[in-house]
């Protein structure tokens, strides 16, 4: 057995033929090699835009693979709101926090509960704002979501979802990667891997990205041990969409070809030799970046839009926003993208709950509610899972600092939050779960990160527990050694 450069365990056999004819090609110059190569330039390149899958030596490590059982959901839409929105002020009312609105919360209910910056003796916070109910299901919001109560029939709330991780960072991956630790590969990456891509010009995984930023970074889309290839695309919303694309003035198309048909071989030859899985994801992503320079400008002008649908999302050409990149990850799915992360920060509200959430319901609830709307109009809803949620909730007990500038915020609170999904397979026009009278612990069906990660990728028609990588000698999934599916989500 060797260990390859990447740190991946293959197994070869190894004798001395083998021995020998590596050491000869080792000793082989790069002019012996184009004098005897005998592979004509460009077939490699050449085979793969002729025919889908016609690949001339590694194989294809995105081509289209069958799920596990009929799917009910065919692509995804995950809206990720980074900073964990305040579900007591959007989703979560609570009648007592009024009545107690600025009294200490009872020490028994916070007992060996750890926080990021409170104290645990915090007075209580009642949310500022009204809220009601809508639609046939009765759904209860807030508010500040009035373009989601128009649709509140539409999606289903699951107000009891729970989490290990108190901290930013390792929460936001181990929602998006099913661990804390760095190095796993997210949820788009597994499902790349699963079902591969159905999408000849675009990445079946791609990014966007509005507000402040993420804290977990690329490990919340990348592909951790996973070849690169799985890993999500960031697309830009202004310039070029994906930095490296354009080929500089002074490159033409015939030269741009040449060259490339140039690095695919020799990249051929080298897998040939080596057997290392980058090398498939070098000359798939070689080929891809090439096809994306006509057909992802296209994608990301959305100036051809009516203006009944920009008016809808209320999306802007030339104008980066959320309600943008929303419009894009319709039109991304349209294109055969199968997974779409459209990551949205700015919720970390320690301070001023109120303010906070009024600027980023702004950004975010007219746009959200638009994608539902768009997509089954389309009819795409019936085969688009959509997801709406951030990395957990926050604490009904107010923070407040002065050395720290704070005052009517809320702390972080893995103990209980809400998200919604919608679309494929999801049983909408209801609410899942509940909280205490305070809205601190989980009073009725707990729903933990790796429950939901196991019901997504059964409603793509991947079982949990067989979708799996082996790495350093341990078979790894999403959901790790636990997760449930929610049988009440679905339809």
């Amino acid at each position: 057995m060797e260990v390859l450069d990447n740190g991946i365990e293959g197994f070869y056999v190894m004798n001395s033929s083998r021995n020998e004819q590596d050491a000869r090609l080792r000793d082989v110059t790069r002019r012996q090699f184009f004098r005897d190569c005998g592979v004509g330039v460009g077939k490699i390149a050449l085979a793969s835009l002729l025919a889908r899958g016609a690949v001339a030596a590694p194989a294809n490590p995105l081509a289209i693979r069958q799920p596990h059982f009929a799917a009910k959901a065919k692509r995804v839409i995950y809206l990720f709101m980074a900073g964990a929105p305040s579900q007591l002020d959007l989703f979560d009312f609570k009648p007592t926090l009024v009545k107690y609105d600025g009294q200490p919360i009872p020490p028994d209910i916070v007992k060996d509960q750890r926080y990021a910056f409170i104290q645990k003796n915090a007075g209580l916070l009642a949310t500022r704002f009204k809220f009601d109910k809508y639609g046939q299901s009765g759904a209860e919001l807030s508010e500040m979501l009035p373009h989601l109560a128009k649709v509140a029939d539409e999606i289903c709330l699951i107000k009891s979802m729970w989490t290990n991780q108190f901290n930013h960072a390792p929460a936001q991956i181990m929602m998006n990667t099913g661990s804390p630790q760095l190095g796993r590969p997210s949820m788009g990456a597994w499902v790349s891997y699963g079902l591969g891509n159905e999408a000849d010009d675009l990445p079946g995984f791609v990014v966007l990205s509005t507000g402040e930023g993420v804290s977990g970074g690329v490990h919340c889309w990348g592909c951790g041990f996973m070849p690169t290839v799985y890993a999500g695309v960031p697309f830009r919303s202004s310039g070029d969409p994906i930095l490296n694309v354009s080929n500089p003035k002074f490159v033409d198309a015939q030269t741009q070809r040449a060259s490339l048909d140039l690095i695919n071989e020799l990249n051929q030859h080298h897998f040939e030799n080596v057997g290392d899985p980058e090398i498939e994801t070098r000359i798939s992503n070689y080929e891809l970046a090439y096809r994306m320079q006509s057909s992802a400008p296209e994608l990301m002008d959305i100036s051809k839009e009516s203006p009944e649908t920009l008016a809808l999302y209320g999306a802007e050409a030339g104008k980066p926003s959320f309600a943008n990149n929303c419009l894009l990850a319709r039109r991304l799915l349209e294109r055969g993208v199968r997974f779409v992360n459209v990551y949205h920060g700015g919720w970390d509200h320690h301070s001023d709950v109120a303010g906070g959430l009024k600027g980023q319901c702004g950004a975010t609830d007219q746009a959200s509610a638009a994608l539902l709307l768009d997509l089954k109009q389309r009819g795409m809803l019936d085969d688009t899972l959509v997801i709406w949620g951030g990395e957990f909730g926050r604490t009904p007990m107010v923070e407040s600092s002065a050395a720290l500038g704070r005052s009517m915020g809320r702390d972080h609170h893995p103990q209980a939050f809400t998200m919604w999904l919608a679309g494929a397979g999801v049983r909408t026009g209801q609410t899942i779960g509940a909280t205490d009278d305070l809205g601190f612990h989980i009073a009725e069906r707990p729903i933990h990160v790796h429950d939901l990660q196991a019901t997504i990728l059964h409603l793509l028609g991947l079982e949990h527990t067989e979708l799996t990588y082996r790495f350093k000698g341990r078979d790894f999934r999403l959901t790790d050694v636990s997760g449930s599916i929610v049988s009440e989500i679905l339809a």
